[in-house]
Parts: structure tokens; C-alpha cells; sequence
């Protein structure tokens, strides 16, 4: 078994037509996917083949979804559009959305959340990222970037905040492979936490241990290491990456935060010669 996808799941790509959307929409089909359409309001009607798969194109996740019968969005849109696609899908009832832009605003993700707290959507779709590498059933399904050839089935469950992480764990596991592995994405505001990836792992009957990877900065890791402590029965390692961080600066901002460049220092001026 698995949480949150499984090879049944229909999945449809928000951005597909682009580079990145149309690069990794070509890996997903490699993993196994069951990939149904894109969505591009500008590139309605029309149709791609990638992976060799021509896929069709729709105006919107809700065309996209009555077509299609799909659950599952992944979205590969640019930050300052994800907002806007993201509140589509959920607009629209998909099951799953997977987000995986970086940098996309504080203040847009904030919005985000709390429309899907709203007494309308509450429990109606599930949003992991943004900022992650998706999620990964080995042998059945991928939604977003993670390689599929790292490792396959097995009984481990894992969520990790780093991606980069997601990767090296599920290398070094690979011996005993992976019910579902989730990247939940290490921005400040996530969709899915620690916490709703330890819940689902521990009802799910094929998960027989579980691996927590967190990163400094915030209480989300001790959070998850209570709930563990009074909901969780099966085995749980957990790592949490870093030593220290700069005073005020949250761990592992983007490269776009990292303070700028020091100032050239201004040549020297050559003292003048003295007159004749």
C-alpha cells in the first residue's frame, strides 16, 4: 500500500507545456504514472507527445478533471503565478496537489493555506510543497521531480522537509525500499507536515517503520517528535540536518535571500605629483 498516491491515480500537470513542466512530465512517464492531460489556458485544445504519449491540453484543472477523471494535480508554473493556479485546483475538488515551484511568496502560500482551511474546502484537497520534490510510490507513481530510479518498494515509510535529503535517504534505504516517500518542502507555510505524514504512515498497513528528516530553524521537528511520542506505535529514525544558523536568518533560504555580495572596494586614488 501507500499514502496519499498509488498507481490508480490520475494525474494531470499544471505548467506542463513549459521546460521544466514538460522535462518532468517526461520523467513521471518513465515512473509509471498514469499522466491524463496538462493544463494551459492558452494552449487549450491543442496536444503534446512527450514519453511518448500524445497528451491533451485543457483551459483549466476543472475541464481537465470532468475529461479526465483526474485526482491528482502536480503544478510546474512560475512563483508569481502558483497563487493563482493552486486556488484553480482547488477550486476545482482535485484530490491531490503537489507544488512543486520554488520561491513562491510567503504571503501568496499564506492565502493559499487558508483558502483551504475555508469551511468549503476544508478535507477537500490535500496540498504538499510548495518548494518540494513531490512524492513517490516506487513501481507506481511519481508526482514531481524525485528520481525514480533511487530505490524501490519497500516497507519504509519517509518524510523528509529537504529534498536533496529525500534523494540521499532513499539511496542509502535502497536495500529495503520504500512504501511512499514525501518531500513536504522547506518553506515556512506547507501544505502537508511531518505530523500528516506520520498519521498517514502509521495507518497504513505496509509501512513498517518510518524516517523523519527536518532541517533547523522552527519547532515543526519537536512538534512531530511529540506526536510521535503519544500516536506513533511503529519504529521512527529521525535527522535533523544542521548545527547552526546566522541570528535571524531562517535555515536554508534560497540562494535569491543570501545576503548580496560585499562591495567592490573603491581603487585607491594615486597621491598627485607636486607642480614643478
Amino acid at each position: 500500500m501507500s499514502i496519499y498516491l498509488n498507481k490508480d491515480s490520475k494525474i494531470i500537470v499544471q505548467g506542463m507545456t513549459g521546460g521544466m513542466g514538460s522535462k518532468h512530465t517526461t520523467l513521471m512517464l518513465e515512473a509509471g504514472s498514469n499522466i491524463v492531460g496538462g493544463v494551459n489556458a492558452r494552449k487549450a485544445g491543442t496536444s503534446v507527445e512527450l514519453g511518448g504519449k500524445e497528451l491533451p491540453v485543457f483551459g483549466s484543472v476543472k475541464e481537465a478533471m470532468a475529461e479526465t477523471g483526474a485526482d491528482v494535480s502536480v503544478v510546474f508554473v512560475p512563483p508569481a503565478f502558483t497563487k493563482d493556479a493552486c486556488i484553480e485546483a482547488i477550486d476545482a475538488g482535485i484530490g491531490l496537489l503537489v507544488v512543486i515551484t520554488e520561491g513562491v511568496p510567503v504571503q501568496d502560500t499564506a492565502e493559499v493555506w487558508s483558502y483551504l482551511q475555508s469551511p468549503s474546502n476544508q478535507g477537500s484537497t490535500r496540498m504538499i510543497g510548495p518548494n518540494c520534490p513531490g512524492i513517490i510510490t516506487p513501481e507506481e507513481s511519481l508526482a514531481g521531480i524525485t528520481p525514480h530510479t533511487i530505490a524501490g518498494k519497500g516497507p519504509v515509510g519517509l518524510v523528509s522537509k529537504s529534498g536533496t535529503l529525500t534523494y540521499q535517504m532513499m539511496y542509502e534505504l535502497r536495500d529495503y525500499g520504500f512504501s511512499t516517500a514525501i518531500g513536504i518542502g522547506g518553506d515556512p507555510i506547507i501544505g502537508t507536515t511531518h505530523i500528516d505524514a506520520l498519521e498517514a504512515f502509521e495507518n497504513d498497513p505496509e509501512t513498517k517503520a518510518i524516517v523523519m528528516i527536518g532541517e533547523i530553524g522552527g519547532d515543526a521537528e519537536e512538534r512531530a517528535a511529540a506526536y510521535i511520542k503519544d500516536h506513533v506505535t511503529k519504529p521512527v529514525v529521525g535527522y535533523v540536518a544542521g548545527f547552526t544558523a546566522p541570528r535571524a536568518r531562517r535555515w536554508a533560504t534560497p540562494a535569491r535571500s543570501c545576503p548580496a555580495r560585499p562591495a567592490p572596494r573603491r581603487p585607491r586614488r594615486r597621491p598627485s605629483r607636486p607642480s614643478a
